[in-house]
């Protein structure tokens, strides 16, 4: 309750301060000269603009670059904690966050990408039974990312697995890896299969490819 009323009296003193300054900006323009009130809007305003537009510009860079680097940073500490891991789901669940933190991209990754690879190819052979689905999808997914074609015939044979989120995860995976070999079986997922998703998901596949 008193966290609520001292920001209610916050907004109060912001919100007279504003008035304050709209007041006294009026009384001031209207003291002023009509050759100082033209060279303000000739001069002065379009000046104070640009001048605005820099420092917005300058911080969205800014911002960006550390959100880079803070990105960064992240990577290459969950980089050391899948290194240091050795049960193998927790290296599954940081894997995953690694995957996300970048990205869904391989740059970056160069070291661990066979590490990487393996994982997510044994977790998309074995991560069996229906409560499993999600987590074979999005090891088909994250395969498609790592840029390694070696992988390309298991996302070929995860077309056919019984659930549709790992059906539309090999299909994404295949686009990724822009996979000629698989526009043939892709074609006939996306007129054949039930699940819409599926058939969207291969359908991009085959646009990334071509």
């Amino acid at each position: 309750m008193s966290t609520r009323s001292e920001s209610g009296q916050t907004n109060l003193v912001a919100i007279g301060v504003l008035v304050g300054l709209v007041i006294t900006g009026v009384w001031v323009w209207k003291r002023l000269s009509f050759e100082t009130q033209d060279y303000v809007i000739d001069q002065a305003i379009p000046v104070a603009f640009a001048g605005l537009a820099i420092a917005a510009g300058l911080f969205i860079l800014v911002r960006a670059v550390n959100r880079r680097r803070g990105k960064r940073r992240e990577r290459a500490k969950l980089l050391a904690a899948f290194e240091r891991a050795t049960a193998q789901e927790k290296k599954l669940e940081i894997a995953f966050a690694l995957m996300d933190v970048n990205e869904y991209r391989a740059d970056g990754l160069e070291s661990a990408i066979p590490a990487l690879r393996d994982l997510f190819a044994t977790t998309l052979q074995q991560a069996l039974g229906d409560k499993q689905h999600r987590v074979r999808g999005m090891a088909a997914s994250y395969l498609g990312a790592l840029n390694d074609r070696t992988v390309i015939p298991l996302l070929l044979k995860a077309l056919d697995d019984d659930h549709a989120y790992v059906r539309s995860s090999a299909a994404l995976g295949l686009g990724r890896l822009r996979a000629g070999e698989a526009k043939e079986k892709l074609t006939i997922v996306m007129k054949e299969d039930w699940d819409q998703t599926v058939r969207s998901r291969s359908k991009e596949a085959l646009e990334r490819i071509k």
